[in-house]
């Protein structure tokens, strides 16, 4: 591709317009061309990435949809007890938003289902629902100061992965992918995978979640299905010999050329590239899905649940065979978090689902060095509040969305190890110390990958966008290890 992936289109313009002032458009051009002209890009990403040295070369995002419950799994509240069944007080609540689920009902206090234990040398508390977790936290940076600005499902997560609530912005890791590339060639630098449950899910998953936005559409994710055939059409029909393939796919690359050199729009050259990669994904994601060649105390150590194509379990050995072949981001999408009913019995059956997968994870990514390189990041796209949401003392109760306060954790990468970072008051309901913006938490990721986030950006419609947007957001040092 042309190192200017504009000069095609306005040799074609020139070419095609009369009565044009040619001194005059040249003019324009070397005033403007500093100012309107993307970065160049190259295989490995834009050329003037990573800022400097990177802690973390790759990311795993393990993000639970729906609002994991901080109450119930993290943030430990013993002082809630003497309030329960009591209405939240206004010196706490400060007129802020409720959902139309619950903003017409009382505000009654509802203590945390389950018992904490403070675990390993930082004395971490963790749920009890949470058993395979407690084993790792010495590897764990938990913060539990993390908050959004948003309190629906949709555009919570929507700012929790693109740094804006309206769709239409890259995600995080088409930013990731755009700036650094991949080290593997025959993978794309970002794959999604979304775990099959065992029950119908009514919580749907957009496109735009991994979406590339407004960068060129080669950076989204590529979701690969939890089902026989991981990628649609990837597989060649029956009777087409390999070199027909090869053959037929030259003809159509020297067409897309032709056309590239004509109009140079820079979704051309997505398309050739595409094709290539397809190409090359007819060997590689055969042998990536294939886990015959994994040794049976892996699928012992990821749990009972790992041998089941599409589970979470399932996904997380994937995602570790993903980095060990060079690609960038893996995302990973686990929904049904959102407990407005029943909290003991769906939060814990996701707990199961998740939590000795994910201590698995970073079990084997250290015992194979791939931690200290690897950022594993877990979290939801906000919390849970701690009124009940129906009767409050009922089997049936559960929590109502919470953007105030909740937690996340990372871990590898650059992260800092054994460290729990920020403090909420005495009812889980507002950050007291070193709160967490979704922003900052962005700023850090790239700032472990290298990346200088305030100088990390995109021109689109005049404007150059950035992951992290225009207002304030830090680098949260404490997090660095």
């Amino acid at each position: 591709m042309n190192a200017d992936p504009y000069s095609a289109s306005r040799r074609y313009f020139l070419g095609q317009c009369t009565g044009v002032s040619l001194g005059s458009m040249a003019l324009s051009t070397l005033l403007c061309r500093a100012a309107s002209e993307p970065p160049v890009e190259t295989k490995q990403g834009l050329p003037s990435l990573p800022h400097f040295a990177p802690k973390a070369k790759r990311v795993i995002f393990l993000t639970q949809s729906g609002g994991p419950s901080q109450i119930e799994l993290f943030d430990h509240k013993p002082g809630l007890e003497k309030f329960a069944g009591t209405e939240l007080p206004d010196s706490v609540r400060q007129g802020q938003r409720l959902t139309t689920m619950t903003a017409n009902q009382k505000q009654l206090i509802k203590p945390a289902a389950t018992r904490f234990e403070k675990c390993g040398r930082s004395g971490a508390t963790v749920s009890e629902w949470l058993p395979h977790l407690k084993s790792v936290v010495d590897d764990i940076c938990f913060i539990k100061s993390m908050y959004t600005d948003q309190i629906n499902h949709a555009p919570a997560m929507t700012q929790f992965l693109t740094g804006n609530q309206i769709p239409g912005r890259p995600s995080l890791g088409a930013w990731a992918s755009y700036g650094l590339g991949s080290e593997n060639q025959n993978l794309p630098d970002y794959l999604v995978l979304l775990s099959k449950m065992q029950r119908p899910s009514d919580q749907p998953l957009y496109d735009h979640y991994w979406g590339s936005g407004f960068l060129p559409s080669r950076y989204q994710g590529v979701k690969l299905r939890n089902a026989k055939d991981p990628v649609l059409y990837l597989r060649d029909p029956d009777g087409l010999p390999r070199h027909l393939r090869r053959g037929m796919l030259d003809g159509i690359s020297d067409l897309n050329e032709m056309h590239l050199s004509t109009m140079g729009d820079p979704e051309i050259a997505t398309r050739i590239r595409q094709y290539e990669m397809a190409y090359r994904m007819q060997s590689s994601v055969p042998e990536l899905t294939d886990l015959s060649d994994e040794k049976e105390e892996v699928f012992e150590l990821y749990g009972p649940d790992s041998r089941r194509p599409g589970s979470y379990a399932a996904n997380c050995i994937l995602a570790r065979r993903l980095i060990e072949r060079g690609v960038r981001f893996v995302q990973l999408f686990h929904p049904d978090w959102d407990h407005h009913s029943r909290l003991t019995s769906w939060c814990t059956a996701r707990c199961r689902d998740t939590d000795q997968p994910s201590a698995a994870l970073i079990t084997d990514l250290k015992r194979r060095g791939l931690l200290d390189d690897t950022l594993v990041i877990w979290g939801g796209e906000f919390g849970r509040g701690v009124a009940g949401q129906g009767k409050w003392d009922s089997p049936e109760a559960g929590r109502d969305h919470h953007p105030r306060c909740f937690t996340m954790w990372l871990a590898g990468g650059g992260a800092k190890a054994g460290y729990t970072h920020g403090e909420t008051d005495d009812f889980s309901y507002n950050v007291t110390k070193d709160g967490v913006h979704v922003h900052d938490l962005h700023a850090t990721i790239l700032h472990l990958m290298g990346i200088d986030h305030e100088r990390f950006t995109f021109r689109h419609q005049g404007l150059d966008f950035r992951l992290t947007g225009v207002d304030a957001s830090k680098v949260v040092r404490q997090l660095l290890g």
